[in-house]
């Protein structure tokens, strides 16, 4: 049983970072968590040091624990890693003989304007599953893999970038022309248009403050 708490503490603290609940630098006590959750504080301690093992967290020395501040030479890092991963699968789309997983992908991204999602976490989740989906569909297991991974570890960063309105209309109109392009086999603009898709996410990440992520938890009703 304490396993399975412990694996729900993990779940619920990660999904607080996830959604600005909680923020990089904030600061709290394993009361608190247990408080919050309900649980003891073994399944507490076993959850959160498994979120500090991950990356997410840092124990502050007779302090509590701490939301780890954003390391942002990483996070351009493994933008720099998405691009290499979604660009062979690009290629591959491009030279397969069929395609059946990008039709789901074009009724999302190519339909009417009045039709689109403007929520912000569900803009997140679909932007998730269009990229996560191209790369699936070339067929290589270990590039799935190694792009869920990436997907995850900048997971907090792409929502920030689905805060503001202008950034989701982007979204969807670079994707129905990476779309459109990998339908008429033109692997070279597929590529180009993936890279400036990725590369115009990249640089918002530059432009983040501690004044945006702020405003991105009262957008998410934290």
């Amino acid at each position: 049983m304490a396993v399975n708490l412990a694996t729900l503490v993990y779940e619920r603290v990660k999904q607080d970072i996830f959604d600005f609940r909680l923020l990089p630098g904030d600061r709290f006590t394993e009361t608190e968590i247990s408080e919050r959750t309900q649980a003891s504080r073994t399944p507490v301690r076993e959850a959160l040091y498994r979120l500090e093992h991950e990356g997410y967290l840092e124990v502050m020395f007779r302090a509590g624990w701490r939301v780890r501040p954003f390391d942002f030479l990483q996070f351009e890092e493994l933008y720099d890693l998405r691009i290499v991963l979604e660009s062979t699968a690009v290629r591959r789309l491009c030279e397969a003989d069929a395609r059946p997983e990008l039709e789901p992908l074009r009724r999302t991204w190519t339909g009417p304007a009045d039709e689109r999602e403007t929520e912000m976490r569900v803009v997140a989740q679909l932007d998730e599953m269009f990229h996560a989906t191209l790369v699936q569909s070339a067929g290589n297991r270990e590039m799935s893999r190694v792009h869920a991974e990436v997907t995850e570890r900048i997971r907090i960063i792409r929502r920030l970038d689905f805060t503001k309105a202008p950034r989701v209309d982007a979204t969807y109109q670079e994707h129905a022309k990476i779309l459109r392009a990998i339908v008429q086999r033109r692997a070279d603009q597929a590529v180009m248009l993936l890279r400036t898709h990725i590369e115009a996410s990249k640089a918002e990440v530059r432009k983040i403050t501690l004044h945006m992520l702020h405003e991105a938890r009262e957008h998410a009703g934290g």
